[in-house]
Order: structure tokens, then sequence, then C-alpha cells
């Protein structure tokens, strides 16, 4: 960057900290300085014999270090608000775990502090910075798969049912996150619809379908369930001149993109009666050769060269509040039974 490394601080050691923590230990662009968790056992198990950081249970302790710029938060997005407001009020800038916050007027709290105190707030939707969904970006963009006739993603796997958030809240925001970073103007959500089931009684949504009705009259269409008895990870893109297919499970060729396509043509019979003429396409199938690279790895140095740079990260606290603007439309679709709900996120750049 030709910049000193970012000083940041880790606070949560349990289920994604320890990923950030050895992501920022190997970034040339950033130092960690602490990591911050109620056990500190469990923090110092995590680093290891990486005695040079520190470690401690109380907050504060972390924000008054002047040499700490930057805070990464994973812990649970119920403790999300009052830990983004205490880090980003202290000066610091804040990488969010997702989602941002509980709800919309949370989101837009942070947001707005962030804004306030002249801080970076990144949401970390890893998913953005894989080169797969970097590739769909493009290629959305450019025209290179025509216009998008229908998406259709499946995250589902055995587990893990949470206690405080339900399917949608803890598997959706990937999904949605990545919709939201490849999709143009054109194809941006105007209506969402959500169904649901807690087949086992667990007090939470363990099983979930959206449908999200674009603006250019597509639709996009998401599974999420923590009762698969396989984990899958799949994104289905169809175009009217090719289609993508994301297999995040199938390393080495994880993108498959089909000359394939349905074409309709209008005829006109002696009659004069207006009939169509279907055909179908079938071509070759191109796997691109993609590097193998961890996407968190790009959001540490996202994260650090915004700071450094001035800019706007990519997935920005703004991003996280259209995710967040969906996720309870959904949960207003899904009380109602099913009934699509307007969405506001147009409005939220």
């Amino acid at each position: 960057m030709g910049h000193k490394p970012v000083g940041v601080a880790v606070v949560g050691a349990g289920y994604w900290g320890p990923n950030l923590i050895r992501n920022f230990l190997s970034s040339p662009d950033a130092e960690l300085r602490w990591v911050c968790d109620l056990d500190a056992e469990r923090a110092a198990r995590v680093l290891g014999r990486r005695s040079e950081v520190r470690i401690a249970t109380d907050l504060q302790e972390v924000l008054a270090d002047p040499e700490v710029e930057a805070v990464a938060i994973a812990t649970p997005s119920w403790t999300h608000l009052p830990l983004g407001l205490a880090a980003l009020r202290a000066g610091k800038h804040v990488l969010m775990e997702k989602p941002l916050a509980t709800s919309v007027e949370e989101g837009e709290q942070l947001v707005a502090t962030a804004a306030e105190m002249g801080r970076v707030l990144m949401c970390d939707f890893t998913f953005c910075y894989t080169p797969v969904v970097r590739r769909l970006r493009e290629m959305i963009a450019t025209g290179e798969l025509g216009d998008v006739l229908y998406i259709d993603t499946v995250r589902v796997n055995l587990g893990l049912v949470q206690d405080d958030i339900d399917v949608f809240w803890d598997l959706g925001p990937h999904d949605l996150s990545i919709l939201d970073f490849i999709l143009t103007d054109q194809y941006r959500p105007v209506e969402i619809a959500a169904t649901g089931a807690d087949p086992l009684g667990t007090g939470q949504t363990c099983v979930g379908y959206l449908s999200l009705t674009l603006a250019s009259g597509a639709i996009a269409h998401v599974t999420l369930n923590w009762l698969s008895p396989t984990k899958i990870r799949q994104m289905v893109i169809s175009g009217s001149k090719r289609m993508a297919l994301w297999d995040d499970l199938k390393v080495g060729a994880r993108l498959s993109l089909y000359d394939r396509g349905v074409e309709i043509t209008p005829v006109v019979d002696r009659d004069e009666k207006r009939k169509r003429m279907v055909s179908y396409r079938t071509g070759d199938i191109v796997t691109p050769a993609l590097p193998e690279t961890e996407a968190l790895s790009a959001v540490v140095s996202e994260f650090a060269h915004c700071i450094r740079e001035g800019r706007t990260p990519l997935t920005d606290g703004v991003a996280g509040l259209r995710n967040l603007h969906i996720l309870e439309a959904a949960g207003k679709s899904l009380q109602s039974g099913g009934v699509p709900v307007p969405l506001e996120v147009n409005h939220v750049r």
C-alpha cells in the first residue's frame, strides 16, 4: 500500500473471529494488536504463541489504545449496535460481521454515526470478494450473459440451528448480499415473498424460501435450510445469451458457463394467427480458470486500503443497510403468510 499497516483489534474469538484473526495476522496491510473476548483463555488458544498480540476482556481497554485504528467485530448480531457505536465514537474504523445489525433502525444508527465521525464502516460480506462473484458481477454488467431471465440459489446444510436468529437472518445475508453486489439497477429487487417452517419446533424458522421480483420482471429464488442431509452452495443465473452455474463446493471448477438457451420467434401462419416458434440452443460448456484465493484475505485488504485511501468499501455500511431492508421485508412477508412485500431497498444508496 505504501503506508504503515493499519493497527487492528478483533472483537470476538468464537465462530468467525479466528478466521479474521488468522487473516489479519497474515496481511501485510494490517497489524493485529489486540484480541478482545469475554473468554480470555479462548482468545489465547486462538492466538497460540503469538504473544505480541494482547488479549483483553474489556472493549474499553482496546479502544483506549491510540495504536488501534480499526476494530473488526465478530460477535452475535444483537451486540453489533452497542459494540459498533462504541468503536465508531472512539474514532475507530469498523469492519462488521454480517448482518450489520438486527434491524434497519439499528443499521441506520451505525451508518449515520460512521458518517458523522468520518470513519469507514464496512460489512464483511465475504462471498462478494470471491473471484467467482466478481466474475458474475462483470458478466452481468457487460451483458455477457444477455438479459437476466431468472436466478436460483441454494444454501443448505445440516445446522447450525441458532437460538437468537432464524435461517433467513443466519444464511440469508450471504445470498442477498451477493445479489445486491452482482445485479445492476435494472435488476434491483422491488418485491419479496417469504415462506418458511419450523418442523422441529425449535422456535426459529429452519427451512425458508425467498422469492424476489426484480425491476426487469425477472425473479430470483433463494432456498435456505438448516435441515438438509447434504451441504449445497449453488447459484444458477439464466441469461438470454449464456447461463452460469456457480457450485462453490466444486474446488478448481466453481464456475461453469453454458452456451444454452431458449429462443422464441414470433411467426404468422396462413390464417394470420400469431404463433410462437420455440427453439433450443445447445452449445459448449466452458469452465473459466479462476484463482483459488481466500476471500477473507481480500476483505481484510479492502478494509485496510479504504482506511488509508479514504474511499468507500465495495460492501460498505449502506450495502449492509440494504441487506437489512430486505431481511425485514422478508420477515413481514413471513408473518403475513407469504404475501409479497414491496421493497424500499432501491432508495438506500
